[in-house]
């Protein structure tokens, strides 16, 4: 009897010690990318510098800050982009990101690691809804909202058993659209300008892998992002 009680809390340990370690490991991982601009924005809030514009997005709005930095800095805006991640993970750093630094404007730009299935598998009721999240916290704080289409992309080379990427970048972008209509944001397409072929692509004059934009295609996207921050500010 003693040895069936002592082997039974044996196995109890264990499977406390296997739960208390599995739960430490997953606070851990930071899977909101809280961390990733922690030591910035407390820069900014520190200095009480002006934000003009926050742009909100995955690897796309990163590489932009990347290739082409002086668009940034030289308009007062700032770029929080992390790679790899989806609108759920945008909604989760929001307020750290975007709210707190106290923005006249931000712009959102998301989609594209939903339907890729980066953080599991797509639901456009799911990714839709986070992007309402996003524009409805914007507005209780004050700060105005461009909404902007997911970029083109026929396929996507970490994940390619995605095979209708097209459809579903286009029935997501119409909605966006129509919800920026029907609550009077402003809405910049640029899928209808950097789009190529049946299949749904970005044109090969603007990428090399199919989702990202070299430099030649965030210049197209400069143009029209420029044109509409100037007119809402």
């Amino acid at each position: 009897m003693k040895t069936k009680m002592l082997v039974k809390y044996f196995y109890l340990g264990i499977t406390f010690i296997t739960l208390t370690c599995g739960s430490i490991h997953a606070q851990d991982r930071d899977f909101g990318g809280l961390n990733r601009y922690a030591q910035e924005n407390k820069n900014i809030t520190v200095s009480a510098k002006p934000v003009k514009v926050v742009f909100m997005g995955n690897s796309i709005t990163e590489g932009w800050v990347n290739c082409h930095p002086a668009f940034f800095t030289d308009n007062g805006y700032v770029g929080r982009g992390i790679s790899g991640q989806t609108s759920s993970q945008f909604l989760l750093r929001f307020r750290e990101d975007v709210i707190k630094l106290s923005p006249l404007l931000v712009v959102i730009n998301a989609g594209t690691n939903d339907v890729a299935e980066n953080t599991g598998s797509y639901n456009e009721e799911y990714t839709f809804g986070n992007i309402m999240s996003m524009v409805e916290l914007a507005e209780v704080h004050k700060i105005k909202v461009i909404l902007t289409s997911t970029l083109p992309a026929a396929s996507f080379g970490w994940n390619p058993s995605i095979k209708d990427a097209k459809a579903k970048i286009a029935s997501l972008n119409a909605r966006i659209k129509a919800y920026a209509h029907e609550h009077k944001i402003p809405y910049v397409d640029y899928y209808a300008k950097m789009v190529y072929g049946d299949n749904g692509a970005l044109n090969p004059k603007y990428t090399k892998d199919g989702v990202h934009p070299t430099a030649e295609g965030y210049d197209v996207m400069e143009a029209l992002i420029k044109e509409a921050i100037d007119k809402v500010l």
